[in-house]
């Protein structure tokens, strides 16, 4: 029996293949009976809180931690194993692999947990999740990238050449696409900065409408004659956009103009009528009203007065009320309104 157990199998007794493997399975088992364990654990105390970061640290019990566990556990069993130095380079690189891959995983589902976990906490945070998913997977990529070289650094390549060729390529590559660069630049812009989010009305020069999608090149704009507008994002980051969902109250200027004919006690009674019609509508305040000026065919007079909401459809409803009961204060008083006229003064003959 003993020569059974001296018996060299693969550069190795079988005496030391049954410790390697004794220790590879218990310690396997005992990782997994505390995986199942920790996680039940960790699952109990998550359904208990409302934070949700537990719920990330249960997953990636399973994902990243376990993994390492019997990652060490391989290579202390593997340690009691003597092989020549090809396949010890073999496992070496296979090691450094593994623990690569599962900490760049965990890096990566780090990052897209904490960004959906801060787009949750705002509104339409589904619609942000998906802008968010095209910057989540730039940075990945860039991390799957930087993690692919330390790779070759740590596995013994000059790396040197490999980083060079990537800035000269990156140089050829941003000279070929530099519109497309522009506008991937300007939605990382859009993105951080938010001068604008899906859903908000937007006017760029001439041009109006809602946002509709906000994409890696391109913003879209469902306009209010019902065709989209696609707007490149560059071109939106180096306008001057009014951004209409964040305005908080809308300001109304308006000009009113009456005959030259109008006795002065009427002009007076002028400032009054209006500010009382405005004072009784409702989600309306009153600023001010003068005798601005004298025009070419009438006597000006300029009110301004506030809609306390962004709603467009309500400053149009109470600019239709405003002026239906102006209409009928002037034709009571007697008030009349002046339009473009001409008169024409013809001297007598002698």
């Amino acid at each position: 029996m003993a020569d059974f157990f001296d018996y060299i199998f693969i550069g190795n007794s079988v005496r030391d293949w049954l410790i390697a493997l004794v220790i590879i399975g218990v310690m396997s088992m005992t990782i997994k009976f505390a995986k199942r364990t920790a996680f039940l654990r960790v699952k109990k105390w998550a359904e208990k809180t409302s934070w949700k970061f537990d719920d990330f640290f249960a997953i990636q019990l399973v994902k990243t931690i376990a993994p390492l566990l019997n990652l060490c556990a391989f290579y202390i069993g593997y340690s009691y194993l003597s092989f020549n130095a090809k396949v010890n380079r073999w496992i070496e690189v296979g090691m450094i692999v593994a623990v690569t891959f599962i900490l760049l995983r965990f890096i990566t589902s780090g990052i897209q947990y904490f960004v959906t976990q801060s787009l949750e906490a705002q509104e339409n945070e589904e619609v942000k999740i998906k802008q968010a998913r095209g910057v989540i997977i730039i940075v990945n990529s860039i991390i799957w990238i930087t993690g692919f070289i330390f790779l070759l650094n740590n596995l013994g390549y000059n790396v040197t050449s490999v980083i060079a060729g990537l800035g000269i390529g990156g140089i050829a590559i941003a000279l070929a696409a530099q519109a497309i660069l522009g506008d991937l630049f300007s939605y990382f812009v859009i993105f951080f900065d938010k001068p604008f989010e899906i859903g908000d009305f937007i006017i760029v020069d001439t041009k109006m409408g809602v946002i509709e999608y906000i994409g890696l090149k391109t913003t879209r704009v469902r306009t209010l004659g019902g065709e989209q507008l696609i707007f490149p994002n560059h071109d939106l980051t180096n306008s001057r956009v009014h951004n209409y969902k964040r305005m908080e109250k809308r300001r109304i200027l308006f000009t009113l103009g009456v005959i030259y004919e109008t006795p002065p006690e009427k002009l007076r009674k002028v400032p009054g009528i209006v500010k009382g019609i405005i004072q009784e509508l409702d989600d309306v305040s009153f600023d001010r009203g003068h005798f601005s000026s004298f025009g070419d065919f009438s006597l000006k007079f300029e009110f301004v007065y506030y809609i306390n909401s962004a709603d467009y459809l309500l400053y149009m409803d109470r600019n239709h009320e405003m002026n239906l009961k102006i209409f009928e204060a002037f034709s009571k008083e007697g008030i009349e309104f002046a339009y473009p006229t001409q008169v024409v003064h013809v001297p007598e003959r002698k």
